[in-house]
């Protein structure tokens, strides 16, 4: 049996926790291998577990504390937000079963593969060494040199994953204003867009990658 895919289009950050927290507990109760979920959001800054004390200094929209790991991070209309609800119990090429960091490892690595399909160069958190003097920013994403292109943060209960990664397709002059995401500066974060110096077709990139993921995860 594969994951099963959703698509939940824009959707608010808080209904979508709510849901993704209905199919941990569908997945835990009935051993199911798990769901991949793919959604937007309008504009919202999270607080993962490790968030510090400006972290978010002017950031005037919506606010939400989660249970995922990392710190700040901003989700918004102009990203692909990606949600493997995922039974970690179930062994799959790449890693052992119950392997946290290398679920997060395999899912750095399906986005740097799909970047490969435009030409992108990308490294996952393994590869990228941190340009920056802050020891405790959260690296784990996508980076292309020196500028991050997906951030990555998860929780897992009952051995299932939950939240997942951002993935910044379109440019946003809006974005990470006021907030150092995953205690980097706004300046640190890139887009596909932004890389290509071109236009994304959003459809055709979230295509790519739900094959990979759903072949990979």
């Amino acid at each position: 049996m594969d994951l099963q895919f959703e698509n939940w289009g824009l959707i608010s950050y808080q209904e979508a926790l709510r849901k993704q927290t209905e199919l941990v507990e569908k997945v835990a109760e009935e051993n199911l291998p798990g769901y991949l979920v793919f959604c937007t959001h309008p504009p919202v800054v999270t607080l993962g577990r490790a968030t510090k004390p400006g972290d978010v200094f002017a950031w005037s929209g919506e606010t939400v504390e989660v249970s995922r790991g990392g710190r700040a991070t901003y989700h918004g209309p102009s990203q692909l937000i990606v949600y493997p609800i995922l039974n970690l119990t179930f062994a799959r090429k790449g890693r052992k079963d119950r392997e946290i960091v290398g679920y997060l490892r395999v899912f750095e690595e399906a986005i740097v593969d799909v970047l490969k399909t435009y030409g992108v160069q990308a490294q996952g958190r393994s590869l990228h060494k941190n340009p920056q003097t802050d020891a405790e920013a959260d690296e784990t994403g996508v980076w292309v040199g020196d500028r991050k292109l997906a951030s990555l943060g998860i929780a897992v209960r009952k051995w299932v994953t939950f939240h997942g990664a951002a993935i910044n397709l379109q440019y946003d002059p809006k974005a990470f204003v006021g907030m150092n995401p995953c205690g980097f500066t706004t300046e640190t974060m890139t887009s596909l867009e932004q890389v290509l110096e071109a236009p994304v077709d959003v459809a055709q990139f979230s295509e790519k990658l739900r094959l990979k993921l759903l072949h990979i995860l």
